[in-house]
């Protein structure tokens, strides 16, 4: 489809390299174009399971790691206002609600998107995404209709498509692959191992399907009041 124009985009995740794989090729495409884009990190995912073999990190050094790979995959993409707002990997999920809440309006309040990128509660796995997105979602409803902003939601639970359908906005990132490779190499402390894969296979001559770094897709989130 094609791009529709945005005032300025926010984005939201937990983890570092959530971006990278769910939207780095709009995200850039967009800066392209010009369009402001904020990027709200929660946490430095410090508690990330990859620590190397033989190490390469510590859990002491791995946030700094992490926090370095999350700059320069923002300048992949072209991102130039990164929040890093210190919250703690695979705590997300126990923060107070309202706290959450807050911290979303409060990003809104201040940048008046007319576009929020995040994941799509009740269909992103990870605890930390749920809260995320659940997060977001409520900050969006408790504003007046006139003045929400789209939410393009992140779905990839196995039982998504089966629950919800196919998602309404599939965004080609072709022309942009290679600043999406690149933020997703920024990230390789957790990256490295899937890229390495991947490259062997092509060079074993197995076929591989790269459509995911082709084309991004979004759920429009429809809010409830």
């Amino acid at each position: 489809m094609t791009l529709q124009p945005q005032r300025h985009i926010l984005v939201v995740f937990p983890h570092p390299d959530d971006e990278a794989f769910s939207s780095a090729g709009t995200i850039r495409l967009y800066r392209n174009m010009g369009v402001p884009v904020t990027y709200a990190c929660l946490t430095l995912g410090e508690m990330g399971r990859n620590l190397g073999n033989p190490p390469f990190a510590t859990r002491e050094s791995l946030p700094q790691i992490r926090r370095q790979e999350l700059i320069d995959a923002c300048a992949a993409m072209g991102i130039e206002d990164l929040r890093m707002m210190g919250l703690r990997d695979k705590t997300v999920e126990f923060e107070d609600d309202e706290k959450m809440v807050k911290l979303v309006g409060d990003l809104i309040s201040e940048l008046n998107p007319s576009l929020v990128i995040t994941f799509y509660p009740g269909y992103a796995v990870h605890p930390d995404h749920e809260a995320t997105g659940r997060a977001v979602i409520e900050a969006v409803r408790r504003m007046e209709k006139s003045v929400r902003p789209a939410v393009y939601a992140v779905g990839f639970a196995n039982n998504t498509v089966a629950e919800i359908g196919e998602p309404q906005i599939e965004i080609d990132v072709s022309s942009v692959k290679l600043d999406k490779v690149k933020a997703l190499q920024a990230h390789a402390s957790q990256t490295a191992w899937m890229i390495e894969e991947n490259s062997k296979r092509v060079d074993e001559g197995q076929p591989m399907s790269d459509s995911w770094l082709h084309y991004e897709r979004f759920y429009l989130y429809q809010i409830e009041d």
